[in-house]
C-alpha cells in the first residue's frame, strides 16, 4: 500500500506492507484525510517526529472483531489508551500516561491506504455527513472541548484569536453554542467563513483590544499569540490555549498573576458533539477545503498546506 513518511522535515511516499490488526482493532481503508497544523509542526520538528503522520480521517472498516462495524464509514479518536491505569479508570483516557497517539506518538498515522485503530476508538459516520465533512470531526471535537472545560454562558462575548483552520471551527462551534463571538485574524477572506456563521470579525492590526473580554480563545498557531490573548483578557478572565507550536512560547507571567487570569490548556475532545453539529449542518466546512490531492502527491500537498492563506488540504487514496 502507499503510505506517507515524514523524517527530518522531508515528506516522501513509500510502498509498505498493509498493517496487521491486533485483536480488538479494526482495519480501516482510507477514504479521505486532512493535513492539519499539527502535521505541519511535526514536519518542522515538533516531538522529534519520524514516521507516518495523519490523524484527521474518514475511512471504511474492512476487518474487525466487531462485525457491526464492517462496511461502515468511521472516524477515529486519536488517543489509544491502555484502559487499565488510574487515569483511564477515571474516564481520562485522553491523558493516559501509557497512551499512543495516531500519527503523532508511536502509532502509524492515517496518511496511508490502510490504518488500524481499536474498535473502541471508532465512531460511525451518519449518512448526512460526507467523507470530506467527516475529516473535520477530530478538529471540530477539539473545538467542542472548550465547552466541556470552561462554562461559557449563552450570550457571553468570546474573543477568538486566529483565522486558521482550527480557529474558524472554534468560532463556528461557539456561535452554535449561543456565544457572541468576535473573531480576530489577518485574512478577510478566511474570516468571512465564520462571519457567515454569525460571528463579528475584525482584521487584526498591531493594536488589539486590551482587557476587554472575560473569555479569549488563542488559536493563532504562533508563539506570540498567547501574549496577545493575555493582553485582551479582563482580570479573573480565562484564556483557552489551543496552539501547538514547535519551540518555546514566550509569556510575561506578571499580567497573568497580577490580573489572576486562568490559563486553560485545551486539546482533543469528544467526537459525539462534533458529529452531531456536522450532521445538523451547524458547522460549514465546505468553504474550508482549499485543495484535494492523492496520497502519491503528499509532498506537494504538504507544501500547499504550509502556504499562507491555505486552509484544509485533503489527501485521498
Amino acid at each position: 500500500m502507499l503510505a506517507v513518511h515524514l523524517e527530518n522535515g522531508e515528506v516522501s511516499v513509500r510502498r509498505v506492507a498493509r498493517p496487521r490488526r491486533k485483536p480488538g482493532f479494526s482495519l480501516v481503508r482510507l477514504l479521505a484525510a486532512g493535513i492539519c497544523n499539527t502535521d505541519l509542526e511535526l514536519q518542522r520538528g515538533y516531538y522529534g517526529f519520524r514516521g507516518r503522520p495523519g490523524h484527521e480521517f474518514a475511512g471504511e472498516v474492512v476487518e474487525s472483531d466487531t462485525q457491526e462495524l464492517v462496511g461502515k464509514r468511521v472516524v477515529g479518536e486519536i488517543n489509544l489508551a491502555c484502559r487499565q491505569c488510574d487515569w483511564c479508570a477515571r474516564g481520562l483516557e485522553r491523558h493516559c500516561p501509557h497512551r499512543t497517539v495516531l500519527g503523532i506518538v508511536r502509532h502509524p498515522g492515517a496518511f496511508a491506504e490502510f490504518l488500524t485503530l481499536p474498535d473502541a476508538n471508532l465512531h460511525v459516520v451518519p449518512a448526512a455527513v460526507s467523507n470530506e465533512q467527516a475529516v473535520f470531526v477530530e478538529p471540530v471535537a477539539a473545538a467542542c472541548e472548550i465547552l466541556d472545560q470552561v462554562k461559557i454562558p449563552r450570550g457571553a462575548e468570546v474573543a477568538v484569536l486566529g483565522d486558521g483552520k482550527l480557529g474558524l471551527l472554534i468560532g463556528q462551534v461557539l456561535v452554535a453554542h449561543g456565544a457572541r463571538v468576535r473573531q480576530f485574524g489577518r485574512h478577510r477572506e478566511k474570516l468571512s467563513i465564520v462571519e457567515r456563521a454569525g460571528a463579528s470579525v475584525e482584521v487584526a492590526t498591531a493594536k488589539l483590544p486590551v482587557a476587554e473580554f472575560n473569555f479569549v480563545v488563542e488559536a493563532t498557531g504562533s508563539a506570540q499569540g498567547l501574549q496577545a490573548a493575555v493582553q485582551m483578557t479582563r482580570p479573573r478572565g480565562t484564556v483557552v490555549m489551543k496552539s501547538t507550536v514547535h519551540g518555546t512560547t514566550p509569556l510575561d507571567a506578571a499580567p497573568v498573576i497580577v490580573n489572576e487570569i486562568t490559563l486553560v490548556g485545551s486539546r482533543c475532545g469528544r467526537f459525539a458533539p462534533a458529529l452531531r453539529l456536522l450532521a445538523q449542518r451547524k458547522i460549514a466546512v465546505g468553504d474550508m477545503i482549499s485543495a484535494t490531492r492523492p496520497l502519491g502527491q503528499a509532498r506537494e500537498a504538504f507544501d500547499l498546506a504550509s502556504t499562507p492563506g491555505t486552509l484544509k488540504v485533503l489527501l485521498t487514496p
